[in-house]
């Protein structure tokens, strides 16, 4: 799988876990992440950044679900979670 494909493929599980992605052009300084508020998780990410930067953000927050609570994610991704997790 390409870059594009994966990051396609990532937001689409974090968003079956709930959250909101919002793709912004953040302010200098600030830094893309996860937050709530209005009951409701979101996922903000840098609209600056390139695909790559962003997949490690939503990998990131793929990362911290327990793997038995983690939907059925393409092998490739699943491996991309379990190499940053041992970085």
């Amino acid at each position: 799988m390409h870059t594009v494909d994966l990051l396609e493929a990532a937001i689409a599980a974090v968003k079956k876990l709930g959250y909101r992605v919002r793709l912004e052009a953040l302010d200098e300084g600030a830094t893309a992440g996860v937050c709530e508020f209005a009951g409701k998780r979101w996922l903000f990410l840098d609209a600056k950044q390139g695909p790559l930067d962003q997949l490690h953000q939503v990998l990131d927050v793929l990362r911290t679900v327990p793997r038995d609570d983690r939907l059925a994610l393409a092998d490739p991704l699943e491996r991309l979670i379990e190499r940053r997790r041992a970085a």
